[in-house]
């Protein structure tokens, strides 16, 4: 695997920041961000420099139980191949849920969603990575996610999880410590128990970002410096590997240059000290070794006995008994059976995700065995992110409703639930407001239809005969 070094989150709002920090030997980009026709102008000035630029996709929903979809993996191809990445990486979640495979409502998360840790689930998320590993042109690697909630009846824990999906596929793990602590924090799972379930070699590199704790909820925010907590378990995940990179995401809040150079310091410190907890470790193990099997017969031992001088016993350490059995190991059936085995799992997997989903994000009853407190923090969170989201894609909307945004926002996606993308949700809360002849302020709602008249066509108005018939239409239906 490509050593990546130290790198750094790449965001517009501190993109030349990141141009100008010092020991920068890599960054990261949201794919679904990146135009591959119209790459900024910053990473274009980076990549030049020899700096490796690697996308990072949040929407392939490889954990859901569709297959991944060939266009987001088309496009996801696209942008390796343009920014020359490595490698491309992904999340173990899912996404979306509903739709022709349940015949449920298709509904969407806006936001990564833990999978259960059963065969079922992991059965389909390894024919998911082979799909997307197929279509890709570069090796793919995948991250475990931070989650607010737990699915009931779980039937591995993390690191057997995760043992297992590599193992079967031969995925790499993009493994993020601040999500090991966060589900630490809220499912009580043990960060270094974690780590030590893990096939260490398949490590393609690691997340680093920091949080915040309310009510006793770690949240994830990506707006936060890095905790003490999640720089530990850094130094415990580099005192067992070497990794290949490691990367400092943010996403809000973003302070000053010098304060980000510092907190790559701190990644860079918790690393070295991890390094010299490994290397103090190997010497150790080999003075003991030597020790144990110095040459020469003991006194008193047959010739040719192997106990004599240590020989017959394997330097291989042995297996880590709590590791699940790899279940590729034993083979796999093929055929019409096993094609409608994996269709009957897929259709389960979908149908409890859609049931989950359904219940955050649409009101539904909460899936028996769930905390019903947790599935009303995370469908709040879920709310908030949407409504911010909408907000960074359609600025004008905050701009004209003001402080009635947030609450307006909040209201509408109560009842109604994501079914398309952020852009798509800013028409529909637009048209939504507007049918209710909202705002009550008449020049706030005559600019509020202008908006959305020019942004529901297929072309902006400018671009458009003023005579056009369904721009008059929608103009008198919504006149008030």
């Amino acid at each position: 695997m490509e050593r990546l070094g130290t790198g750094i989150g790449w965001r517009p709002e501190i993109a030349d920041a990141v141009e100008r920090m010092p020991g920068i030997d890599w960054v990261e980009t949201v794919a679904e961000n990146v135009c591959p026709g119209h790459l900024p102008e910053s990473l274009l000035r980076l990549r030049e420099r020899g700096v490796t630029v690697v996308p990072h996709g949040v929407s392939l929903g490889l954990g859901g139980a569709d297959r991944p979809d060939p266009g987001r993996l088309a496009a996801l191809a696209e942008r390796a191949q343009v920014l020359r990445s490595p490698l491309v990486t992904e999340h173990i979640a899912f996404v979306r849920a509903g739709g022709a495979l349940t015949a449920t409502p298709h509904l969407e998360a806006g936001h990564l969603l833990p999978v259960p840790r059963t065969r079922d689930a992991l059965d389909v998320l390894c024919q998911n990575v082979r799909i997307a590993q197929d279509a890709l042109p570069v090796p793919l690697a995948v991250e475990n996610i931070a989650a607010l909630l737990a699915w009931p009846g779980e039937e591995m824990t993390e690191g057997q999880f995760l043992y297992e999906l590599a193992d079967r596929t031969g995925v790499r793990l993009l493994i993020d410590v601040a999500n090991l602590h966060t589900n630490h924090v809220n499912r009580g799972e043990d960060p270094a128990k974690a780590l030590a379930e893990l096939p260490l070699e398949a490590i393609a590199y690691v997340h680093v970002a920091g949080g915040f704790e309310r009510d006793g909820v770690w949240h994830d925010s990506h707006a936060h410096p890095v905790a003490r907590p999640v720089l530990d378990i850094l130094t415990d995940l580099a005192r067992r590997v070497s990794p290949p990179g490691v990367l400092l995401e943010r996403d809000e809040n973003f302070p000053a240059p010098a304060e980000l150079e510092g907190e790559l310091a701190a990644v860079r410190r918790a690393v070295e000290a991890g390094a010299v907890q490994r290397v103090k470790a190997e010497v150790r193990a080999t003075a003991h070794a030597l020790a144990v099997h110095r040459p020469g017969p003991v006194p008193g031992a047959r010739a040719g006995d192997a106990d004599a001088t240590g020989a017959g016993e394997s330097s291989v350490p042995v297996s880590d008994p709590t590791r699940v059995r790899p279940a590729g190991a034993a083979g796999g059936s093929s055929g019409p059976e096993a094609a409608a085995g994996a269709d009957e799992t897929r259709e389960r997997l979908g149908l409890a995700q859609a049931a989950l989903l359904s219940a955050l994000v649409a009101g539904t009853p909460v899936p028996e065995g769930f905390d019903r407190v947790r599935i009303g923090v995370q469908a709040r969170a879920l709310a908030a992110k949407r409504a911010d989201v909408v907000a960074k894609v359609a600025p004008e909307l905050p701009e004209i409703l003001g402080p009635r945004y947030r609450p307006a926002f909040l209201g509408y996606a109560q009842a109604r639930p994501m079914t398309g993308g952020y852009r798509c949700d800013a028409l529909s809360f637009a048209e939504h407001l507007l049918s209710a002849g909202l705002p009550e302020d008449a020049a706030a709602r005559r600019e509020l239809r202008e908006w959305w008249l020019d942004r529901s066509g297929p072309k902006p108005r400018s671009r458009r005969p003023a005579h056009r018939l369904a721009r008059a239409t929608r103009r008198v239906l919504l006149r008030r």
